[in-house]
């Protein structure tokens, strides 16, 4: 197992550099122009301009630049955006947030997601599994800026039950109504993912054998079955999580979140490359780390699996 980490922590290596080298030349590739209103109506002083380019290496080749930002990284500093703010301070703040809503939308997803698939597929073609197939379609269909707007109207202006928007330093309450939102479009691909592959494992030979042996139905489909249904929904669920971090854009925007998400659209929007490129390399390095923590459930999921 020790080996087998480490094997996965290197491998990790020239992933991190090639896919922060795309992220580098994509974000500064873009056109426009960053002492843009800068100094205002009036055009920027030349020796402002020119200390302002030198501090971001603006006038260096992109290879060069991108050479020295990765020495940076490797000191754990993310830069400083155009503002003079550090990057690493500026996403430690907001990583909190972004990550408490995170875990909800994953919470909500795995267990509900999981729990309405089992019930669709050892009921195939039964009420509940066609229940659970029209209304996962119907949350598939729907954008997430309709539910989050219809959530936020109904819950939590004439409901009260759920703030119609966030705090700046918000509770896991707080953020319970966002996080739901955030995790209704996975909560539905769970939960056909996970009918599916149950339904189709309850069809294998080895669970009519275990029937065959006397094993309780219970037992067959909580012990065996299930098992080796989750292990393409982990993968999901873990390659989601990542993705639920940067994706949150609408969410945060429509509950007034200051998350992450949040943050990489004002940076995009004031085209402040340096600091998209520093919150994009934290998505991707805790998007790595998720892989490999799904890739060692997988040997819990099924013994068979072996990481030796």
């Amino acid at each position: 197992m020790t080996k087998y980490v480490i094997r996965r922590l290197l491998q990790m290596i020239p992933v991190v550099i090639g896919s922060t080298f795309l992220i580098f030349a994509m974000v500064f590739a873009l056109p426009g122009d960053p002492l843009r209103g800068k100094c205002g109506e009036r055009p920027c002083p030349p020796a402002f301009v020119a200390e302002f380019r030198a501090q971001h290496n603006l006038d260096d080749p992109l290879f060069l630049r991108y050479f020295k930002y990765l020495g940076d990284l490797l000191h754990g500093d993310l830069g400083t955006t155009y503002q003079g703010l550090n990057i690493l301070d500026e996403l430690q703040k907001r990583y909190v947030v972004t990550v408490k809503l995170a875990v909800i939308a994953m919470l909500f997803e795995a267990l509900i997601g999981v729990l309405a698939g089992v019930l669709a597929g050892i009921r195939k073609g039964k009420f509940i599994d066609n229940l659970v197939l029209v209304t996962t379609l119907v949350v598939i269909s729907i954008p997430t800026f309709v539910i989050g707007s219809v959530s936020q109207t109904v819950f939590g202006v004439k409901l009260h039950w759920f703030p119609v928007t966030v705090k700046s330093n918000p509770g896991w309450y707080d953020l319970l109504l966002p996080g739901l939102v955030l995790g209704s479009l996975s909560l539905a691909y769970a939960a056909r993912l996970t009918r599916t592959n149950l339904a189709e494992n309850l069809r294998a030979d080895y669970v009519r054998t275990a029937v065959a042996k006397g094993l309780s139905r219970s037992r067959v489909i909580g012990v065996h079955t299930l098992r080796n249904s989750l292990i393409p929904v982990v993968t999901f669920l873990g390659a989601d999580f990542g993705g639920l971090l940067g994706g949150a854009i609408i969410t945060e925007r429509i509950f007034n979140i200051r998350g992450v998400g949040g943050y990489i659209f004002q940076s995009i929007h004031s085209r402040d490359g340096t600091a998209v490129v520093g919150a994009v390399t934290m998505l991707v390095i805790v998007y790595l780390l998720m892989n490999l923590i799904v890739d060692l459930l997988y040997g819990v999921l099924d013994p068979r699996i072996s990481h030796d």
